[in-house]
């Protein structure tokens, strides 16, 4: 083996080069340490809330009202995960409630449905969070679920305004077949996002 001696200029610019290296390797390594996988996160990546009730689940709720004391529609999926049919409750403000039914096994789009699930008092102005108690009768489960209240604003609600024009691609309640599986998916958006 034959080993030639670096002269110090050399040995400098190896010794730079190591150091930049390790620098950017520490930065790319801290980045992951620093900020958290989103991957690992459950969260609900629209306008809308998600909750868990019992064997039903909800995926992007919203409440679309003109106001806090108008009327206001509630839209979104409701999972239905047991081997039974069941009614949701949507009760808020004032008394006001509706009722969903979801067969077994299966999932109802609000925001497609063509018998709206409206409550009479919405409760809380477009932009503000309000609370709903919401009660599946399959396993008399109840929960307070926190729902955000949108307007018209945005072209993706104004259809769903109570009194408004009904949605140009509003189609009859959705089910899955006997032979399909519903299962929540993140992925599936049950209302339009605003661009996020």
């Amino acid at each position: 083996m034959r080993f030639t001696a670096m002269n110090r200029g050399q040995s400098g610019k190896m010794a730079m080069a190591a150091a930049a290296l390790s620098v950017g390797l520490l930065a790319l390594t801290g980045c992951g340490y620093v900020n958290a996988q989103q991957t690992s996160h459950q969260y609900a990546a629209s306008d809308g809330t998600r909750a868990d009730v019992g064997p039903v689940q909800l995926r992007n709720m919203l409440i679309v009202s003109a106001g806090e004391n108008q009327p206001g529609r509630v839209i979104g999926a409701v999972y239905n995960s047991s081997s039974k049919d069941v009614k949701v409750t949507f009760k808020g403000a004032e008394g006001a409630q509706t009722e969903v039914p979801v067969k077994q096994n299966s999932y109802t789009l609000l925001n497609q449905s063509t018998d709206a699930a409206t409550l009479s008092t919405t409760g809380g102005k477009p932009g503000t969070v309000v609370d709903v108690q919401v009660t599946e009768d399959g396993t008399n489960v109840n929960k307070t679920v926190k729902i955000p209240v949108v307007d018209g604003t945005l072209k993706e609600y104004a259809a769903y305004l109570p009194g408004g024009t009904p949605s140009e691609s509003a189609t009859p309640s959705q089910t899955a077949t006997p032979g399909e599986t519903a299962t929540p998916s993140e992925s599936a958006t049950a209302t339009p996002t605003a661009g996020h």
